[in-house]
């Protein structure tokens, strides 16, 4: 009965993760684990990835 329990919850994180990933890859967010996701278009211009200009 353990061994299930443990199963179902390590399913339901890794199912909340691709769900996660899933909605931001939706919204256009390049890199969805940088700390910077929502400037990387940034980068298009030539600027790098967390830069502050």
């Amino acid at each position: 009965m353990t061994d299930i329990i443990v199963i179902a919850v390590v399913i339901a994180i890794v199912g909340s993760a691709a769900a996660y990933i899933y909605k931001e890859k939706k919204k256009g967010v390049r890199c969805v684990g940088c700390s910077h996701a929502g400037e990387c278009a940034k980068r298009a211009q030539g600027l790098s990835c967390g830069s502050s200009d």
